[in-house]
């Protein structure tokens, strides 16, 4: 048996970080997205530094990515005028992240 996970994702391509940034400079969000984006990179790029280890690089261009491509549900989620007021937190359903 392998300590290993079993489908480790691949790591984002070298250009990644320079893509995401100018795709979000052309987001409606760019005001506040790409100060938070640079603000998480810095920060990873210190903790890949101390810890010799490109994941946090990577965990900060998978987050970003995620997020842009989720931006146009929650978007059309905040359009359609739904009342989201009646909601259940997450934690309340799945208990405290561990």
């Amino acid at each position: 048996m392998s300590a290993q996970p079993e489908e480790a994702p691949a790591p984002p391509a070298p250009s990644a970080p320079a893509q995401l940034l100018a795709q979000l400079r052309t987001t409606r969000r760019a005001d506040k997205w790409v100060p938070a984006f640079e603000r998480d990179w810095l920060k990873a790029l210190e903790e890949a530094r101390q810890g010799y280890s490109l994941t946090p690089l990577h965990d900060v261009v998978r987050a970003w990515q995620l997020r842009v491509a989720t931006a146009p549900a929650v978007d059309a989620f905040a359009d359609s005028g739904r009342d989201d007021s009646q909601f259940t937190d997450l934690n309340d359903v799945l208990g405290p992240r561990q």
